[in-house]
């Protein structure tokens, strides 16, 4: 099956250079329409097929369409009729299927998705609405590209905008919260190199663990809690600080930023 991208930048790039790299699908099966340049160079290097204009990708089966919300609409009208009968994936935040429908010109099968930018390194999360009409071969091969970068959700669309502030935006706090837990460390003496690797890797294990034993965080946070030791202090400090307000208020407000943002 071949794939085309309509944008390969941040997150569109993450996920076709994922997917080459997991061999989902091959460099020569790839087509990219991308404003950039420099974007257009880096994937012809590789030996994806580059779109002299957006409307070549009709030379594609399914079109995964990774544009910034506020400029999709003339990149998508210059498709043109390319889309006719295919199958397009939607990965813009806020934009619904209905209103990305409206945009496209001709009949076109569409999944509507939030990714987030570990798809990069295999370790992506991904929203799909399930309520498709992409037809059960697309399906598969949605679930096979999409699995092949991390783990994937299927949910109704009205939930997509959750995700969107949740795990579309939350690689951004996590990343702040590694920094944070690293200026910690260097603030009590460790050299930044080794306080950021113990961080990273702190989180990426505590992660694992969630996903891998199927264990409640409360229940693997109370593991660690020792009586009267360390870590139960550091936990009270967390929640004297508002720290689940504030991580509970932030997914919140991201969504609501993700709903006005499909308003525009």
């Amino acid at each position: 099956m071949k794939i085309g991208f309509l944008g390969a930048g941040a997150m569109g790039g993450a996920i076709l250079s994922g997917a080459i790299e997991a061999g989902v699908f091959a460099p020569q099966d790839v087509y990219v329409a991308d404003f950039s340049q420099a974007i257009k160079d880096k994937y012809a290097a590789i030996g994806c097929n580059i779109c002299d204009q957006n409307s070549d990708l009709g030379q594609a089966d399914i079109v995964v369409i990774a544009l910034k919300p506020q400029y999709a609409q003339p990149a998508i009208e210059s498709l043109g009729t390319a889309l006719e009968g295919k199958a397009a994936i939607s990965i813009m935040a806020g934009l619904k299927a209905a209103d990305v429908r409206a945009m496209i010109s001709g009949n076109v099968r569409l999944l509507r998705t939030m990714p987030n930018t570990p798809a990069l390194v295999g370790a992506g999360a991904f929203a799909l609405d399930a309520g498709t009409d992409l037809t059960d071969e697309e399906k598969a091969f949605a679930e096979k590209l999409f699995g092949a970068l991390g783990i994937f959700e299927w949910m109704p669309e009205h939930l997509i905008d959750t995700a969107t502030g949740l795990s579309g935006a939350g690689p951004a706090y996590v990343y702040m919260f590694i920094e944070a837990l690293a200026d910690g460390g260097v603030l009590e003496g460790l050299p930044r190199p080794t306080a950021l690797r113990l961080a990273a890797q702190t989180v990426f294990g505590a992660a694992k663990m969630v996903l891998e034993t199927g264990d409640h965080p409360d229940v693997l946070k109370d593991r660690v809690c020792s009586p009267g030791g360390n870590t139960i202090v550091g936990v009270r400090t967390l929640e004297e600080h508002g720290f689940r307000g504030a991580c509970i208020d932030t997914v919140s407000k991201a969504t609501i930023r993700a709903r006005e943002l499909g308003q525009k």
